[in-house]
Order: structure tokens, then sequence, then C-alpha cells
């Protein structure tokens, strides 16, 4: 494994992150409930092995039906309310740091967009992004 560290956090500071190594992927997520749960056109995310990271502390979490059908579960912190990460803590094999949260933003390098299918015509889709309507197999 590479050990390059990314960090990141909530607004206020309460809620922190660490992960250890490389990304299993990076990209922008164009589906209905990320664009809700951001309030823009997509969640820009990186995903990482559950192992490779640690939280500083308890989150706040929201429950939805994901587009497979199962549990959504997305992290912000209880004080400050900030969307930090998805997927249930001690529950789930990896998790998605959503990019925004990052204290070294440049570290994010997408390469995919997913739920491309659900993107609104003013948010665009950067070039070189492997598209895919909805989730890759």
């Amino acid at each position: 494994m590479d050990d390059v560290l990314y960090t990141g956090g909530c607004l206020c500071g309460a809620l922190r992150y660490a992960a250890r190594g490389r990304p299993l992927f990076m990209g922008h997520c164009y589906c209905a409930d990320c664009r809700k749960a951001s309030g823009s056109g997509f969640i820009p995310f990186m995903a990482f092995a559950a192992r490779d990271l640690t939280f500083s502390a308890p989150t706040r979490t929201f429950t939805c039906i994901s587009a497979r059908g199962s549990n959504a579960v997305r992290n912000s912190c209880p004080t400050c309310a900030s969307l930090v990460f998805g997927g249930p803590v001690g529950e789930t094999d990896s998790h998605t740091i959503y990019a925004g949260s990052l204290d070294d933003p440049t570290a994010f390098h997408p390469t995919v967009a997913i739920f491309a299918k659900d993107r609104p015509d003013w948010a665009v889709i950067p070039e070189g992004l492997k598209v895919f309507e909805g989730l890759p197999d």
C-alpha cells in the first residue's frame, strides 16, 4: 500500500478523519440524493477501504434508501452539520469521503462520473471523466 495520507474534516473541526493509502476511486456523483444532500449539482467523492480510515468523533447520521435499494448513510458533524463522509461506521468495508472536506483540495483528482443520467443540464461533467449512466459494475 502506498503511504499517502489524506486528512480532512468538518467546518468547525470537531469531526476529523485520516485516510491512509490510495483511494479506491475518485469521482463525481450526480444522483438526486447527492445533489440534495450537497445543495449542488453533484458530490465530489473519494472511496477508501474502511480499514484505511480513522474518524476522531461520533457523527450525526442520516439514512435513506440508495440506488441499489440498500441503506445509504451520510455522516455529518453533530456540532456544525457539515457533510463529511458516507457509510455506516463499523458496518461496511468502504466509505466515501466528500472531497470538499479535504484539508488539501488539490489531492482530489476525479476519474469517474456516476449517475450521469440524473444530471441536470447545468451540472457540467468535466472532460476526461469516465461517464456511467448509473453505478459502475
